[in-house]
């Protein structure tokens, strides 16, 4: 319940942020061309509204809504989800949207997603700058990789080391690297250390993974790092910086490997084979009922050789706008998974937004999260799709180039259909979460 909780409250805080920003973007430039703005909500507020201010001598009323599921700013004199017909009944004011330019009323419609994309690459950008870029190499994980099961029924097997794919290396830190493996027509990685082993990935790979966990993950060698006093370990000689290969029979290459053989001889005396200094030792052990040995596991950050690279405020603002960039790209290149069976059972709502999220905060990730979503949302919403700001976009274009405005009339009933299948989308995304959750 805790992990749901962190997870739900890492989804609304970027949620709203993100919001914020992009209806800021709208707000930004119609008050620059001194279109009159009525509202700017976070979150909708049909009937009521959980809070609303309206500062003094200022046009705008500010508020939040109970239905989380974005937000809006209304801008007088224009066709929106308000669906105002009074307010366009009337002859067009001075001040109004649709008095303006054609050119004025596009950067007005365009602000949000301008928005978003900056701001994801300002959020990149403090990334780089902050923490830097810190990875293993997949050449360095000299154990390789744990795949789940639907990993491994694409052709991964656990230990496998990634090295190319579509004969390109694998470079851990490619953002994007995961992707553009799953994308590709085939792979190839180093199995049993000794073998090269090239495979063939099926089509729509990405779309048969689960959303809501990892596809894999590096598997960690056991190094003892602490023992504690009176414990099994200690008691059969064990030493710390000792790596265990062997419990009994079993060959124990990392944790995956070790837990279960020490549950399998769980109060019973067996061997455990060690590395130390270069040779390998046998000593005699017995585990816990339940199958501990006593002492400390040493991190990946003590066993592995990193990459590591730090940025000055100017190197990281390159760095920053070329990793957004690059997010986007790859965003859209994925889109087309969309238009298969399993790309469109795939599709999630906010619970499959929110599962993304790790089950404890961390600031890093919670940024990397709120900056990939900055994307998505800005890539969204300039789809041209009535009712959504490239659906507004659209039609702006058609009045630039043909120099004939597309009638309210008309205009209204676009905005209606757009909402009519946002809302069926919006359901159908949901329903996907719910029916995962329910065959789990």
């Amino acid at each position: 319940m805790e992990s749901f909780l962190i997870k739900a409250a890492q989804l609304i805080v970027a949620l709203s942020l993100l919001v914020i920003i992009h209806e800021f973007g709208h707000f930004l430039w119609a008050r620059i061309f001194k279109i009159r703005v009525e509202k700017f909500y976070l979150f909708f507020n049909p009937w009521f509204s959980l809070a609303k201010w309206k500062p003094k001598n200022s046009e705008t009323t500010y508020g939040i809504g109970w239905l989380p599921l974005g937000g809006y700013v209304k801008i007088a004199g224009m066709i929106d989800e308000s669906m105002d017909k009074e307010q366009m009944a009337q002859e067009p004011k001075p001040w109004e949207f649709r008095s303006k330019p054609a050119w004025q009323r596009l950067l007005v419609m365009t602000g949000g997603v301008l928005n978003n994309f900056i701001l994801a690459f300002i959020i990149y950008t403090g990334i780089a700058w902050y923490w830097g870029e810190k990875s293993i190499p997949f050449q360095n994980a000299y154990e390789g990789m744990d795949f789940t099961p639907a990993a491994q029924a694409l052709g991964f097997r656990n230990g496998d080391i990634l090295l190319e794919a579509d004969g390109k290396p694998i470079d851990s830190r490619n953002r994007t690297a995961m992707l553009d493996m799953l994308e590709a027509d085939e792979v190839t990685v180093l199995r049993n250390h000794r073998d090269t082993v090239t495979f063939a990935m099926p089509k729509n790979a990405v779309m048969s993974l689960p959303q809501d966990e990892q596809f894999m993950a590096i598997r960690i060698p056991v190094f003892v790092k602490q023992l504690m006093p009176g414990e099994a370990a200690a008691k059969a000689g064990v030493e710390v910086d000792d790596r265990i290969i062997a419990v009994g029979d079993s060959i124990t290459p990392s944790y995956t490997e070790l837990a279960p053989a020490l549950r399998a001889y769980g109060g019973k005396e067996t061997t455990i084979d060690v590395i130390r200094h270069g040779d390998t030792l046998r000593l005699a052990v017995t585990p816990s009922e339940g199958g501990k040995l006593g002492f400390g596991l040493k991190s990946p950050d003590e066993i592995f050789e990193w990459y590591t690279v730090d940025y000055n405020l100017i190197e990281a603002v390159p760095k920053g706008v070329g990793t957004g960039t690059n997010m986007l790209v790859s965003y859209v290149g994925s889109l087309k998974h969309l238009f298969s069976k399993e790309g469109a059972e795939q599709i999630g709502g906010f619970g499959a937004i929110g599962s993304l999220f790790p089950p404890k905060w961390d600031w890093r990730t919670f940024w990397e999260m709120t900056a990939f979503l900055s994307i998505i949302l800005g890539f969204m919403n300039i789809i041209p799709i009535p009712a959504l700001d490239g659906g507004h976009v659209m039609f702006l274009l058609w009045e630039v180039v043909t120099r004939r405005k597309p009638s309210e009339k008309f205009l209204e009933y676009a905005q209606t259909a757009g909402m009519f299948l946002l809302l069926a989308l919006l359901v159908y995304a949901n329903s996907n979460d719910i029916y995962r959750f329910l065959i789990k």
